[in-house]
């Protein structure tokens, strides 16, 4: 079956050498944890670091500031819709329950600074200052401003205040959910970490050179290859 030995013992030592390796990887060698956890932490660090749009949110929030709103919204599990109520009344908004959901009234640019206050707490992963503010875990409380600005977003579209629903899109993207994301990551500059990012791309790449000729050469081995197609005179 095998056409030629040393192509497919290059092949089976590459392929061999392969599994070594990925099976170092899985093992806590990497400050007690396995490459991929290792490497999605450091990612996670850089890009934490490059996400934080919150101070250029809280310029824009003044623009709201005396903008008021009126939009019924529909939260469920009953947990989250208190949860959602308690958030949005500690900060000033105005909720009445009406069977499933919520009419919920207020000033938009005040809502916004207190969205994005939180979920600045949450950034620099101060935790207990959300939690001690609602009387919940902390991500809880962000996971509540999220669900209540989707809801308000789509109440918004629905009235047709297309304006409005992209401003509360934006604190939800670019601040709700960089908080809850990035929570207990402590972010660092791409720069700070050059080397070891370095290393893990070049690795990348090599490692997966490394499979493509393993297979390669054991495709040659066992006489399979591809050859270049004779031109066939039409």
């Amino acid at each position: 079956m095998i056409r030629n030995k040393k192509a497919f013992n290059v092949g089976l030592l590459l392929t061999i050498s392969f599994f070594i390796v990925l099976w170092i990887m899985f093992l806590p060698y990497f400050g007690g944890e396995n490459a991929f956890h290792a490497a999605d932490r450091l990612f996670n660090t850089i890009s934490k670091g490059s996400s934080y749009y919150i101070p250029g949110l809280v310029e824009k929030s003044k623009e709201w500031q005396g903008k008021a709103f009126d939009v019924k919204i529909s939260v469920s599990p009953d947990k989250l819709r208190d949860n959602v109520a308690k958030v949005l009344m500690t900060n000033g908004v105005m909720v009445a329950q009406e069977a499933n959901a919520l009419k919920v009234q207020g000033d938009l640019g005040s809502l916004f600074q207190a969205a994005l206050k939180d979920s600045d707490d949450m950034y620099h992963n101060r935790g207990d200052a959300v939690s001690a503010r609602y009387g919940m875990p902390e991500k809880e409380a962000l996971f509540a401003w999220h669900n209540a600005l989707k809801a308000m977003d789509k109440a918004l579209k629905e009235q047709k205040n297309f304006k409005e629903s992209k401003a509360v899109n934006e604190v939800i993207a670019r601040a709700v959910e960089v908080g809850y994301n990035y929570y207990g990551i402590a972010p660092q500059k791409a720069s700070e970490r050059a080397g070891i990012l370095a290393f893990s791309l070049i690795f990348y790449v090599v490692y997966t050179i490394w499979w493509g000729f393993a297979i390669m050469y054991l495709c040659e081995g066992v006489g399979l290859a591809m050859k270049k197609g004779a031109k066939k005179e039409v």
